[in-house]
């Protein structure tokens, strides 16, 4: 892919033509870098189980507003780190 993925668009993957927001991204040292992609729910309010794309498979859909967060106030993640 000739540009970032940004965290946040909406990708779709050029193979399975899956569709959702890019909610993490994953830097490998092999240079096969990877997007999570999170679907819309269901009609139903179900939720689809969000799938890593490896980033030269995604289009960008430009039509759809990039999602942006003000974790200003409450930044990470909401789960406590893991203890030993």
């Amino acid at each position: 892919m000739s540009k970032a993925v940004t965290l946040g668009a909406t990708y779709s993957d050029r193979i399975t033509g899956f569709t959702g927001v890019c909610t993490g991204l994953c830097q490998y040292i092999s240079g096969c870098n990877q997007a999570l992609l999170t679907p819309k729910i269901n009609a139903d309010g179900s939720s689809k189980e969000a799938h890593w794309y490896d980033e030269q498979r995604l289009k960008l859909v430009e039509d759809v507003e990039v999602v942006v967060l003000d974790n200003g106030a409450t930044p990470g993640f909401d789960k406590a780190a893991p203890k030993r």
